[in-house]
């Protein structure tokens, strides 16, 4: 996996000088289009794509094929498609770098088919706090190098976040929840919530509305090998989601499977 490392940290150099170029929500928040994704596509959106998918292709000029699932774009193969799937949120919580709230991230996972269960490389990079959070197939979590899964999430929930939280869907669900959970965060980016579940800071996890392969891939196998767990709440298991910009669920994640089918049952009704 060691490529992959590399290459994730010379593309959080890349979006720092993204960031440095467009200081303001004057330069980052322009509308430029629609991604693939069905979202709006801004300035810092586009100009953080740009430069990794640069980035990916001199990977592939040094003869690595992979198929590449981005945030915008949608699917792109580089070379045949053959054994890597590289599933991409340049930016993941965008309204928060657009407004400058540094609760913001890059998250890429590697894989080797086309289903969530083939990830086996997970990177989230925090550009608030600087944390790097990553996780290898078999090999466990790391934060800053440091292997998480002492501190666990705890059951029941002490504290919830959640991601995706228009106001009427906060007003619509928060009553189911009543009774599970004693506090709620909400922090604007589900890669980096995820993430704080792995490490026991929070301890469930779930979105409102329904989240992309690219927004949970990487983050998804970070809870896993902590010994966590995450589900969909609708559509398939989460290991057969494909890794697309298509597929579409809500999302949630706590200290074990019981916990997880407490929360979906909460925001299902």
């Amino acid at each position: 996996m060691t490529p992959w490392l590399e290459l994730c940290r010379e593309a959080v150099e890349d979006l720092r000088r993204v960031l440095v170029e467009l200081p303001t929500r004057v330069e980052r928040e322009p509308v430029m289009g629609t991604g693939l994704g069905g979202d709006d596509t801004t300035a810092i959106d586009a100009a953080a794509e740009r430069v990794l998918v640069e980035r990916l292709e001199r990977l592939h000029a040094e003869g690595i094929d992979f198929t590449l699932v981005s945030e915008e774009l949608g699917e792109r193969v580089f070379g045949e498609a053959g054994r890597w799937w590289v599933v991409l949120d340049p930016i993941d919580g965008s309204i928060n770098a657009k407004r400058g709230i540094p609760f913001f991230s890059l998250s890429l996972a590697v894989a080797e088919g086309p289903r969530m269960g083939d990830v086996v490389f997970g990177f989230v990079y925090d550009f608030g706090s600087g944390e790097e959070w990553t996780a290898v197939r078999g090999g466990g979590a790391h934060l800053d190098g440091i292997r998480l899964g002492d501190e666990r999430p705890k059951d029941p929930i002490e504290i919830l976040s959640l991601e995706a939280t228009r106001l009427p869907s906060v007003a619509d669900t928060v009553p189911g929840l009543v009774g599970l959970a004693h506090r709620l965060r909400i922090m604007g980016s589900l890669a980096l919530s995820l993430c704080h579940l792995a490490a026991g800071r929070v301890d469930g996890v779930c979105t409102l509305k329904t989240a992309r392969a690219v927004d949970i891939a990487a983050a998804q196998l970070l809870i896993r090998e902590c010994g966590a767990a995450i589900e969909l709440v609708e559509g398939s298991t989460l290991a057969e989601a494909p890794l697309d910009v298509e597929g579409r669920s809500r999302v949630v994640a706590g200290a074990s499977p019981a916990v997880c089918a407490r929360l979906a049952a909460a925001v299902r009704s």
